[in-house]
């Protein structure tokens, strides 16, 4: 999650570069600011924190949080009164 202030042309510029990054590390958006990765391994997702953490911009606040497959799972969500149904996670090991 993160919330980056947008003001200047250089703030506009390090948000989108920082977006990309995520984007580039196989990170989706779940809502504005919030990105989401599946991590087979709590190892992987250490490699993934630091990748973070080497693409942090000057200004800003990022916050990190690892949950597991099955707290993600558990999650709701409402579109309207409708609620809909969570997206699997996908297999541990994926071949493109």
């Amino acid at each position: 999650m993160f919330d980056l202030p947008t003001t200047t042309l250089a703030e506009k510029r390090a948000y989108v570069k920082f977006r990309k990054t995520l984007l580039k590390d196989g990170f989706s958006m779940l809502q504005f600011s919030i990105y989401v990765r599946h991590c087979a391994t709590y190892e992987n997702s250490e490699v993934h924190t630091s990748r973070i953490q080497n693409s942090l911009p000057l200004h800003g606040v990022i916050n990190v949080i690892t949950i597991t497959d099955k707290q993600y799972s558990g999650m709701l969500t409402y579109w309207g009164k409708k609620q809909q149904t969570n997206k699997a996670s996908p297999a541990q090991l994926e071949l493109f």
